[in-house]
């Protein structure tokens, strides 16, 4: 077993624990490293992911394999429409004469919410709570979640027949959202040689421990020190802002957004081995932390106007700062 201790200050730290997640990821899970990316990068901040991609892509896996690679407890629910709030955050039942908390499978470090839009909004309304707070309240008791408590939370971009989509004060709350694709025709036979028992995988057992709960705290604390200036403080607002000025856009980002942009984008300098956050990587994380945010006008998406080419515009009229 090989562990990282992340108790020094070293700029390399969070660009070292990148590597070798991915390489341990790569045992199970073929060329999604930039989902391993978001993942690290929403732990290392506290946030949250938001997973569309097709069936059959590895999202479950995924998270297995990370929990493994970072000793964190994951759990994942299928979400389902008969689902009820309490089969989520836990229920009271009565134990000998006296009425005890029973825990949910919310109370995990790594939770995989799949098919997290087939739910009716008021099982979907349960995470909120968890997701902000790091909490559930139950008859009026709260329950802390264990930490680093970080929610993958998946949807079909294919089938909506039956779904409930998630409402845009959810879905702001989501540090990301990430798309998952069919792997290359070369991680595809890469995948295939993978050793398995049956089709299930065996090689999940090869994933090694790299960090541990306390090594990721300590990424987070890294994280929060690396600088930024003024002048990337004045670019992510006027980002964040031009937004809710385009002709196209009916909702812009919130403010909300801007603090997850700023945060993102802090983590994915640490991940590059630098204390300081530069322009390249605001730009970078600007899609995965708006575009999910943004609600077009009816007349944009008649037009086959995308949130990604609101973003390229906002980009595009933005001076960077130099």
């Amino acid at each position: 077993m090989t562990e990282v201790h992340q108790n020094g200050n070293g700029n390399g730290q969070m660009a070292m624990v990148r590597a070798r997640l991915n390489e341990q990821v790569e045992k199970v899970v073929v060329g999604q490293s930039h989902v391993v990316d978001a993942t690290i990068i929403a732990i290392a901040v506290g946030g949250h992911l938001l997973l569309e991609g097709p069936p059959g892509v590895a999202k479950t896996l995924l998270a297995s394999a990370m929990g493994r690679a970072c000793r964190l407890d994951n759990r994942r629910v299928q979400f389902t429409p008969d689902m009820l709030p309490s089969d989520l955050t836990g229920t009271l039942t009565l134990r000998g004469n006296e009425l005890g908390f029973r825990p949910g499978p919310v109370f995990t470090n790594i939770l995989l919410a799949d098919e997290i839009n087939r739910t009716p909004p008021k099982t979907q309304a349960a995470l909120l709570e968890a997701m902000q707070e790091g909490q559930v309240t139950v008859d009026g008791v709260e329950h802390p979640l264990p930490q680093p408590f970080t929610v993958l939370a998946t949807q079909n971009p294919i089938e909506y027949e039956g779904t409930y989509p998630l409402p845009e004060a959810q879905l702001d709350r989501f540090l990301m959202k990430v798309v998952v694709t069919y792997p290359s025709a070369k991680n595809e036979e890469t995948l295939l040689r993978l050793r398995r028992s049956g089709i299930a995988p065996a090689t999940l057992s090869d994933v090694e421990v790299i960090v541990g709960k306390d090594d990721l705290m300590a990424l987070r604390q890294q994280v929060d020190r690396v600088a930024v200036s003024d002048e990337i403080i004045g670019y992510v607002a006027s980002v964040v802002r031009r937004t809710r000025e385009l002709p196209s856009v009916a909702l812009g980002a919130s403010p909300r957004a801007g603090v997850h942009l700023l945060a993102a984008a802090r983590a994915f300098a640490s991940m590059a081995g630098r204390d300081f956050v530069v322009p390249d990587d605001v730009v970078a994380l600007t899609g995965p932390v708006l575009a999910h945010r943004l609600i077009l006008t009816p007349e944009a998406e008649l037009d086959r106007f995308t949130a990604a080419d609101a973003l390229s515009n906002v980009l595009a009229s933005v001076p960077i700062p130099r």
